[in-house]
């Protein structure tokens, strides 16, 4: 029989079909199972958090497809998986509008006080704290937009909405397509003195990371919004956290973490950003492509991937090629 793994909760519209293609085991819930455990007889793997290494691949005798739940895939040994045969997926475009909107869910909550009033009015404070709380418009502001991919174009198309002027930088597009998206591209330096706000919307590569640095973030804007819903390690936490301390910053909304690149499934014991002690800093736990919605959608798509492996065929949206089988 066919044997899938799940390594995290996945929509259950998509727990239901998978479990007409075979057993499926799950490595999250009450009767979660370790994959080393099973991985002699698993043929495909749903994979969110969980990281892939090769020893794991090479280890999987029958396994043919590793299908991300999602668009990164920092998580999985890629050569190995092709040196062993295995289908490496991605789902691009089916989470774009949920991170789009965590962009603003997390801006909002830094440029209106979000955090502080809602706590303080807990505490049983009212009209003393509201001096405190005033808080900025984003219509007439300048957002700055690193990266315009598929989030990045629902970004600005929903920035223009609430009036805001908007500049990208994207060495792979050309002013007139940036143009089409409602945007005027510029050059990085200029994105870094010019915008109120700043969102990340680029790979982690070797060339981006820490591309948000003590140099970059000295070229903003005093009271500059910085926005990461991309990967923790595009920025400098030291000197984020610097910056937010000093108040050179307003204020920073991440929902990813570098430590994520330790340990996916539980970074906080190994992050380095000092949670509790700077309420200018919202984190949160890489939830931005985590709706309703989104969760069925990116599910669907995986799960196409994984019926074409299974098949036989190449999956949609392969990281890697598997060369055809040599026929005696």
């Amino acid at each position: 029989m066919t044997a899938i793994y799940v390594s995290d909760p996945i929509h259950p519209d998509v727990l239901t079909n998978l479990t007409e293609l075979g057993e499926v085991h799950l490595g999250y819930g009450p009767q979660a199972v370790r994959y080393d455990d099973i991985r002699d007889h698993v043929d495909a793997v749903m994979l969110r958090t969980e990281t892939f290494t090769a020893e794991m691949i090479s280890g999987s005798p029958r396994l043919k497809i590793i299908a991300r739940h999602g668009v990164g895939s920092d998580n999985v040994d890629i050569p190995a998986a092709t040196e062993h045969g295995v289908w490496v997926t991605v789902t691009p475009g089916q989470n774009s509008q949920a991170v789009a909107e965590h962009v603003f869910a997390l801006t909002l909550a830094l440029a209106r006080k979000v955090v502080p009033a809602a706590t303080a009015t807990r505490g049983g404070a009212w009209s003393t704290v509201k001096a405190g709380l005033v808080g900025s418009e984003l219509h007439g502001k300048t957002l700055g937009l690193y990266g315009l991919g598929s989030i990045g174009t629902r970004v600005a198309r929903i920035a223009a909405g609430f009036g805001m002027t908007i500049i990208v930088t994207d060495p792979y597009l050309t002013a007139a397509q940036v143009a089409q998206a409602g945007g005027r591209k510029v050059e990085l330096d200029e994105l870094l003195t010019t915008a109120d706000i700043i969102s990340l919307h680029i790979p982690l590569t070797p060339a981006t990371r820490h591309v948000i640095n003590a140099e970059a973030i000295n070229k903003m804007r005093p009271g500059t919004l910085l926005i990461n819903t991309a990967r923790g390690g595009l920025i400098n936490e030291q000197a984020l956290i610097d910056a937010l301390r000093s108040g050179h910053l307003g204020g920073a909304g991440v929902d990813v973490l570098a430590a994520e690149n330790i340990d996916m499934k539980d970074p906080l014991p190994h992050n380095q950003l000092p949670l509790d002690e700077v309420d200018t800093l919202i984190v949160t736990p890489h939830v931005a492509g985590q709706t309703n919605e989104s969760l069925r959608n990116v599910g669907a798509a995986a799960l196409t991937c994984i019926r074409q492996a299974l098949a036989g065929h190449t999956p949609n949206h392969a990281l890697n090629t598997i060369p055809e089988p040599s026929v005696a």
